[in-house]
């Protein structure tokens, strides 16, 4: 029988050493970093649920592991083809451990929105390169596999459809504890905006089936009876669909859960008025600056007023809010730096997020910044973290950039608003139907 073994490379990465122990001294950072580590690599457990009963099947988290040493463990299955995938952070490290498993005479393919978006890059390292959605082409990869026929790369000849999605093999994580597991209940995001990696790069955006949704969440709780999970989600609720079937599919499963929305939830009472009741205790939001405009977030760009309205409604109906800022745009100066902490200090958010802009390739900002000669040839793709400057600003150094987002984080997440934010997310939690004492 023929082996398949699955690694994704996955969690959360800092380069800039100064700021990876920074991350590490805040527990706030440090909590959601853990958290991010621990999460489930969606599309691989995708499919794996695709892999004929004729295969057997394995999968392999790269955790803590030396690339040597998870090379040889995935070897001992003595699998006929290692499917990897990777982010554009982690892809030097996938291709590190591609050489490892290729030299032992087993083929590899490689997939994600990195090799998606660097297509001949990626081939160099492996055998294979599916581009765009996985599963369009995943039974012809197995297939050519087997036949030790693979081609260099493979290209979905059409947007994979949502309502043919297989069930994740949840069962490949073992009996351990998760603390969060991930469903999608749809892929990319209505809205284009530049600096977004996921929003278009996979085709068009699309939605899954509420009762798609029902199945996967019933299989969790076969595994996890109480089980949080994490909707691997670029923007729900963002589409047309009446939302009312998902939010009573997410209800009926007794779910925890935590999601990406905008914030335009909060003037939506179709929603807002079922959130916390359907098990939805935190959401994470893009407000991305106090007064920078990034291009293509359509009717996302409003007021900041506006906005944190909004936001005030959602925390009202007892869900978390965290309130996430892209540092870094155009015109981005000392001085706004100084607001945004200043703002920050003593806002009404539940919790924080602060990142770093990323050109990661495929978007339009990357494409904007490499014509202008911007990109910084010393920064390769490991230092594509969200966390570390990869290119030069308008109207900073790059030096300036990288200090005033290290001071911004302190200043963040220093003890005073930290409290501050705990006690918001207390008086939140208090409203929540499933939380409150």
């Amino acid at each position: 029988m023929p082996h398949v073994a699955f690694v994704p490379f996955t969690g959360f990465r800092v380069r800039d050493e100064e700021m990876r122990d920074l991350g590490m001294a805040m527990p706030g950072l440090q909590g959601r970093a853990g958290a991010i580590g621990q999460l489930p690599a969606l599309g691989v457990l995708t499919l794996a649920g695709m892999v004929p009963p004729s295969w057997s099947v394995s999968l392999h988290e790269s955790g803590t592991l030396e690339l040597e040493d998870l090379a040889e463990r995935v070897l001992e299955g003595r699998p006929e083809l290692v499917a990897v995938s990777a982010l554009t952070a982690s892809v030097e490290e996938a291709y590190r451990f591609s050489a490892l498993v290729r030299r032992a005479g087993v083929p590899v393919v490689l997939g994600g929105l990195h090799a998606t978006a660097c297509p001949d890059e990626a081939r160099r390292f492996v055998d294979a390169v599916v581009v765009g959605d996985g599963e369009s082409s995943w039974p012809v990869v197995l297939r050519d596999a087997e036949r030790r026929t693979l081609k260099p790369v493979y290209r979905a000849d059409r947007p994979f459809d949502l309502r043919q999605a297989p069930m994740p093999r949840f069962d490949l994580l073992g009996k351990g504890a998760r603390p969060r597991f991930t469903i999608q209940t749809q892929r990319g995001c209505p809205l284009a905006c530049d600096f977004c990696g996921a929003s278009r790069m996979l085709g068009p955006w699309r939605e899954k089936p509420a009762a798609k949704v029902a199945e996967e969440l019933a299989a969790i709780r076969a595994i996890e009876p109480r089980p949080v999970v994490e909707l691997a989600d670029d923007n729900t609720f963002a589409g047309r669909r009446e939302p009312g079937p998902l939010l009573e599919a997410l209800a009926g499963s007794g779910v925890r859960y935590f999601t990406e929305v905008d914030w335009r939830v909060g003037e939506r009472p179709e929603i807002l008025g079922r959130l916390a009741a359907s098990g939805c205790v935190q959401v994470l939001i893009g407000l991305e600056s106090l007064e920078i405009r990034h291009a293509g977030m359509g009717p996302k760009a409003a007021p900041l007023a506006r906005m944190m309205e909004a936001v005030a409604a959602i925390q009202e109906a007892g869900v978390a809010v965290i309130g996430c800022f892209v540092v870094g745009a155009e015109g981005e100066t000392e001085g706004s730096l100084d607001r945004l902490g200043a703002f920050l200090e003593s806002a009404p958010l539940a919790d924080v997020q602060l990142t770093l802009q990323t050109p990661f390739p495929g978007t339009a900002l990357y494409d904007r910044l490499r014509q202008e000669g911007r990109l910084l040839p010393d920064r390769g793709w490991s230092s594509y973290t969200l966390f570390d400057v990869t290119y030069r600003p308008d109207a900073m150094s790059v030096e300036a950039l990288e200090s005033g987002f290290r001071g911004l984080v302190r200043r963040t997440f220093s003890a005073g608003p930290a409290k501050q934010r705990r006690a918001i997310r207390r008086k939140v939690w208090a409203r929540h139907p499933g939380l409150a004492p």
